[in-house]
């Protein structure tokens, strides 16, 4: 066997694990590749690859990393093709817990944005942090729906969730989809395509406003508009990811935040914020 090959793997690679060539050519078509493409970019030949998708030829770890970065494969799903391959993970993948500087930096970046809310959320989109800011949007939500672990999407949108209560909900609903979708084409995650199929059939809410062109400043951006007893917040979200993680939970952790989109909303998270506030003081002084 060829030297730095994991032969602790072997049995369990010809038991469970899909073949290498398979996972290659997968990879290969989600990503809308030819043969020649992935070739010319691997400095390789076209025969070389065929090769290996039928599993004729072997390939070394360099190359089944250098195939995982031109076809760029989650860290994840690069640790499966190198198993595959017959080969070590090359990626570690501890808990948020074990990785101290990152919770310490990602902690950090949540308490800073208090007191609009900020969440971080692992790959199917449960929060694994949250600096729990403003829990007036959250008023009327299933209990079910905030027991952790805590999905933020189907917090969001589902009918017992934060759903009827969206204004923009068809508009917002046609934007998670989306972005699911392309998360889906991405990583082909089947956790990720249950949960498109199931957001993908939560009912609109009789009270939605009917989806409309990009008018104004939402032709650049799609705004989340929520109902709450202080009147209707519209805020606009970034997603925030690490760059260069050599870590598999760390490489799959997003950071979301939302910014008030108008000064309305500035006014109305104002009134929030001195609410909680004074119900704090109230308790502490009991």
């Amino acid at each position: 066997m060829e030297s730095g090959r994991a032969t602790g793997y072997a049995a369990v690679m010809d038991a469970h694990v899909v073949p290498f060539g398979v996972h290659l050519r997968r990879w290969r078509e989600r990503r809308r590749m030819t043969q020649a493409d992935l070739a010319v970019a691997a400095e390789s030949s076209t025969r070389h690859l065929s090769c290996l998708e039928t599993g004729k030829a072997h390939p070394s770890r360099e190359m089944v990393i250098r195939l995982a970065e031109y076809l760029n494969i989650p860290l994840r799903d690069r640790n499966t093709l190198l198993l595959a391959a017959g080969f070590a993970p090359a990626f570690s993948e501890r808990s948020l817990d074990g990785l101290e500087a990152a919770k310490a930096a990602i902690e950090s970046v949540l308490r800073a944005h208090h007191p609009l809310p900020a969440i971080a959320v692992d790959r199917h989109w449960n929060v694994v942090l949250s600096n729990a800011a403003l829990p007036q949007l959250y008023e009327g939500c299933s209990e079910a729906l905030l027991r952790q672990p805590v999905n933020a999407i189907r917090l969001m949108l589902h009918p017992e969730g934060m759903g009827p209560r969206i204004v923009n909900f068809a508009a917002w609903r046609t934007y998670t989809v989306s972005m699911l979708r392309q998360q889906l084409d991405a990583h082909g995650d089947p956790v990720i395509k249950q949960l498109l199929a199931e957001v993908a059939g939560y009912p609109v809410p009789d009270a939605s406003e009917e989806q409309k062109g990009f008018e104004g400043p939402e032709r650049l951006v799609t705004p989340l508009k929520v109902a709450t007893r202080f009147g209707v917040v519209s805020f606009l979200n970034t997603v925030t990811v690490f760059g260069t993680p050599n870590d598999v939970t760390l490489a799959e952790l997003a950071l979301e935040m939302l910014f008030p989109a108008d000064q309305d909303t500035i006014a109305i998270v104002r009134r929030m914020v001195e609410e909680s506030e004074l119900a704090a003081a109230k308790k502490l002084s009991a």
